[in-house]
């Protein structure tokens, strides 16, 4: 921590907010499948995202998010209708924030609060909104702008830009260890929010500082 912070990015899918929110909104529709259902619909969202990139293709957030939803509910035997689905996206606007978010950002007004997502505008702000953490954030940003989704290096560099620091100068966190491992290779500071207590990933870019939840982010602002 040798380089003062001046922008704190955050990640914001089951970092600031818990994805698996809509699990009960699985569960009812699909009973005793629920949880599974949520689980298969976020690692097939990842995969999605993650084909898109190689392929050097683009789509969209809820398009992606649909899709993989979609599949989800077919891999466990299940049909989906529209109701249903639109349901399903619209939990994906009012889901839970970790309860440390708040308290945390708080903290840090006086930085640069910044998300930054896989997520569009358009699912990003009513999210925002809804679970009232408009004040808490002074820029919202979104692979949108750039059409490359993370881990891409030119994603985090398009949020870069956006900012006018230097990448020493950012603290990048996310849950997500593959977010971690790409912003790492970028050159931001990264603090892996470990959420699900996973072993690092086996790629040589071990994160700065490996936190439980982000409380302990507060530590980099005691020597700035």
């Amino acid at each position: 921590m040798t380089t003062p912070i001046k922008a704190f990015i955050f990640d914001v899918y089951g970092t600031l907010f818990d994805v698996h929110t809509v699990k009960e909104k699985c569960e009812e529709f699909f009973p005793e499948k629920g949880e599974a259902i949520s689980q298969s619909w976020r690692q097939k969202q990842l995969e999605y995202f993650f084909l898109y990139q190689v392929m050097g293709k683009y789509r969209r957030f809820p398009v992606v998010t649909m899709n993989a939803l979609h599949y989800a509910v077919k891999k466990h035997g299940e049909e989906i209708t529209q109701e249903q689905s639109d349901a399903l996206m619209d939990a994906y606007l009012h889901l839970d924030h970790y309860e440390e978010v708040e308290e945390v950002l708080g903290k840090l007004e006086n930085y640069e609060r910044v998300v930054f997502s896989n997520g569009t505008p358009e699912t990003l702000t009513p999210l925002l909104e809804h679970a009232g953490l408009t004040d808490y954030i002074d820029d919202v940003l979104s692979v949108d702008g750039i059409k490359q989704f993370k881990p891409s290096q030119d994603s985090y560099l398009y949020a870069l830009d956006q900012l006018g620091v230097k990448r020493e100068e950012v603290l990048f966190m996310s849950s997500n260890g593959w977010d971690i491992s790409g912003a790492k290779n970028f050159g931001f500071q990264t603090a892996w929010i470990n959420r699900n207590r996973l072993p690092v990933e086996e790629l040589n870019l071990e994160p700065d500082k490996i936190y439980e939840d982000l409380n302990g982010i507060l530590e980099w602002t005691e020597n700035n």
